[in-house]
């Protein structure tokens, strides 16, 4: 398991390495980066993500690949999030999981990016034209 929050750019291809495994059939992934609009179709500016929080955000990332764990019983997830101000473009979290077969690992990536979406509004700030 990886879990790291971050204020430097991710490499996608860490945590692709780290969940790697010749034992698996499978290694799935998201890249979420910062759009262009916001939800109510207002120009985003740029996207912060407060590093005060860094630690619960951690702890939630924590939570979210055991949750995976228990469910799937995959241990192999990878999940990385940056935090600090981000750019519209820029590489916000990359989730990774390795299994030996694709739909766990579909269905635990999907999860993953599910649960971000739900406990990351308490750290996140998006600022917008207007």
């Amino acid at each position: 398991m990886l879990i790291e929050v971050t204020p430097a750019p991710i490499l996608p291809e860490a945590a692709f390495s780290a969940v790697r495994s010749d034992a698996y059939g499978v290694v799935i992934s998201y890249i979420g980066t910062v759009r262009d609009l916001s939800q109510d179709g207002r120009k985003v500016r740029f996207l912060e993500l407060q590093a005060a929080s860094a630690d619960l955000a951690r702890h939630e990332l924590t939570r979210i690949a055991r949750e995976i764990r228990d469910r799937w019983r995959l241990e192999d997830v990878a999940l990385v999030q940056r935090v600090g101000r981000l750019a519209v473009g820029e590489v916000l979290l990359v989730v990774a999981v390795g299994a030996p077969h694709r739909k766990e690992a579909l269905e635990a990536c999907q999860y993953a990016v599910d649960r971000f979406k739900e406990v990351s509004p308490a750290w996140t700030t998006e600022t917008v034209e207007g």
